[in-house]
């Protein structure tokens, strides 16, 4: 059972350490500015029998260094030991980058090491484990103010909606594009098998005339944010192999359609944020035309054309690099001046549709774009309009330290990246979801917050599904896991009415999860009406319009739309204090909190216990208004919402 609700931290460890910058608690964050002073505490119990207590850090990569603390007695059985870190003198010429600590505490015979699993709490060990990280930014690194508020949607246009009016009946089709006309359950092409090739040329006829007409839908969703996937001209129905980044697609509606949703979006105060697939092109594209589409020019055609060296071209024509090895996937080359210039250069991509009006972009494959291309990407975002346009990386673990190609990344040392696609969070709610596993998510939730600067907390795309993975329904329902069978039955493959049940209880919680935790959840579309289905392609499929009247779907859209307004009415889920009050094995308890708006959030999947409230305070049900305190049942498989009630 969770203890007595609290506004103090509730710590079982025998030892503690505290951060504070300048006074200011900052014990739970494990990033700071350029030019700050560190006061490091360590508070020992006496019976430990500590001589001294040793900070051990080193830049990553570099070597170590030794940091005698200062002792003095707090009480009768307390010891606290203390430094100071000055950031510019700990980080001296080289600047802002990221370090590894640890303690050790002396003990004559004996020493023992700090260990962390989640950069904030720790146990001792007889010997090195893991260390805590400490990244130190540029000082003057900040993220878009206005982004974080309400709510993100995903949407992948083709399979959204296809729009009634007479310009989106009118949109002109490709010779040799096929159609599905069947929105009530119809399938995605899919291939023989999972890695096998296909065109990916058959379509549904979702557009961006489409997506204006439902936004207000959208709106009743608390949505302030639309993430759409790839809309420049390309081959496929995902567009993921951009033919010309210079031209929204015209089976989308073309450039009409689009300057019409960013103005009645922003109308309706939503912004749009872009899909910026910028490290390969199609090999049917403008720059590379493989399949002469665009003429007879092209990297692949023509040796002096101007974007050869767009390209890395191991044996020319026919041997060059692609992503993941699939040739219809040209790797483009941004050691070259002119490629990397086409984005982020004056008048290029990057500042051309910021211009144009958007909110932003969400760079695929982050992993996989260079540091000066990120670099100079991030300063023309900024330099560009009001510099509000958010910049988001595909990144699937933790960026903090993220190692990738045998690089390490520097997203948020302050000149890359605002926000990451926050997929460790995503798996932590699954897991305690699936597994009871609190302990995942209450590491993980610690890990981020204690890992990352706070302005890139506050920003983080909290997704529990996307274009890439199993539906998030499906993922919680099924009984059994239907991977590794061919893809003609996982085309067929639906969960079953009980299935279903499960799977709608567990996406609440799940639900309750992303909308509360730092950051801004990230809706992928169907998502709030149980739209099933498992990976790429069957994640894809089309929008249930004709059928979002049957019961279950009407439930699970009522609670998406009650978090969405929580999300609105609520200050607290705009850049509040995050903090966990506890957890069990199967449960966890937290609290957001700015100003007057104090929200406490309890998931439970274990079994049935009572809550004891805080004395003399009364607290609001947000999900059915009721009115309670002293006490309030936690049942298993839920979570609870509270908003304390001020007097």
């Amino acid at each position: 059972m969770l203890p007595k609700l609290s506004k103090e931290i509730d710590s079982t460890l025998k030892a503690r350490i505290e951060k504070l910058v300048l006074g200011v608690d900052k014990s739970s964050l494990g990033a700071f500015a350029y030019g700050e002073q560190i006061e490091i505490r360590m508070t020992l119990p006496r019976r430990i029998g500590a001589l001294g207590v040793v900070l051990r850090i080193a830049r990553d990569g570099g070597a170590e260094r030794d940091i005698t603390l200062e002792r003095k007695k707090l009480d009768e059985v307390t010891d606290l030991f203390s430094c100071i870190l000055d950031t510019r003198e700990l980080c001296g010429e080289s600047g802002c980058g990221l370090f590894y600590y640890e303690f050790l505490v002396l003990r004559g015979f004996d020493t023992l090491f700090t260990t962390t699993y989640n950069n904030l709490d720790f146990e001792f060990s007889q010997s090195v484990g893991r260390r805590f990280r400490l990244l130190v930014h540029k000082e003057d690194y900040k993220t878009p103010e206005r982004f974080g508020r309400g709510v993100m949607y995903q949407i992948f246009t083709d399979r959204f909606y296809r729009g009634d009016s007479e310009a989106a009946r009118n949109i002109p089709v490709r010779e040799d594009a096929r159609f599905n006309e069947d929105w009530d359950g119809g399938v995605p092409e899919f291939p023989a098998y999972p890695g096998a090739p296909f065109k990916n040329n058959t379509f549904f006829g979702g557009n961006l005339w489409g997506v204006a007409e439902k936004l207000d839908y959208l709106a009743s969703l608390g949505v302030t944010y639309i993430y759409l996937c790839p809309i420049f001209e390309a081959y496929s129905n995902h567009k993921y192999d951009t033919g010309d980044y210079t031209k929204i697609d015209g089976m989308f509606g073309g450039e009409e359609a689009f300057d019409n949703l960013i103005k009645m979006a922003r109308e309706r105060g939503i912004g749009i944020i872009l899909d910026g697939v910028f490290n390969h092109t199609g090999d049917d594209s403008l720059y590379f035309n493989k399949q002469k589409r665009y003429g007879e020019g092209g990297a692949f055609n023509d040796p002096a054309s101007q974007y050869v060296g767009w390209y890395r071209f191991r044996s020319y024509p026919n041997d060059y690099e692609s992503w993941w090895g699939i040739d219809i996937l040209p790797k483009l080359n941004h050691a070259t001046d002119s490629c990397r210039s086409h984005f982020t250069g004056e008048g290029g991509i990057i500042e051309k549709y910021i211009n144009r009006g958007i909110a932003g972009w969400r760079l695929d494959v982050a992993d996989e774009l260079s540091d000066k291309f990120l670099d100079e990407l991030r300063a023309r975002a900024k330099s560009t309009g009001d510099g509000e346009a958010v910049i988001i990386g595909e990144v699937w673990e933790n960026a903090a330290d993220k190692v990738a190609y045998g690089q390490r990344r520097k997203y948020f040392l302050g000149d890359q990246l605002d926000s990451v696609m926050n997929y460790p969070l995503k798996n932590a709610i699954i897991s305690f979801c699936l597994w009871n596993d609190a302990e995942m998510l209450y590491n993980t939730l610690t890990e981020i917050y204690a890992s990352y600067p706070r302005c890139v907390s506050d920003k983080l795309m909290n997704l529990l599904g996307t274009h890439d993975t199993e539906r998030i329904i499906t993922v919680l329902g099924r009984e059994e896991d239907h991977a590794g069978e061919p893809t003609a039955a996982l085309a067929r493959i639906r969960l079953s009415d009980g299935e279903r049940r499960v799977g709608i209880d567990r996406l609440k919680v799940a639900a309750a999860l992303q909308f509360t935790a730092y950051g801004i959840p990230s809706v992928y579309y169907g998502d709030e009406v149980g739209l099933e289905g498992y990976g790429d392609p069957f994640c894809r499929m089309p929008m249930p319009w004709s059928d979002m009247g049957s019961e279950y779907r009407c439930e699970i859209l009522e609670y998406y739309k009650m978090l969405g307004r929580m999300r609105l009415d609520e200050e607290a889920f705009s850049g509040g204090e995050f903090y966990i009050l506890s957890h069990t094995e199967s449960s966890i308890a937290y609290v957001r909190e700015k100003n007057d708006s104090k929200i406490i959030v309890i998931a439970n999947m274990g079994d049935s216990f009572t809550l004891e409230l805080d004395e003399g305070t009364e607290y609001k049900n947000i999900e059915t208004g009721e009115t309670v305190s002293s006490r309030v049942e936690v049942r298993g498989n839920s979570a609870l919402l509270l908003k304390e009630l001020k007097k």
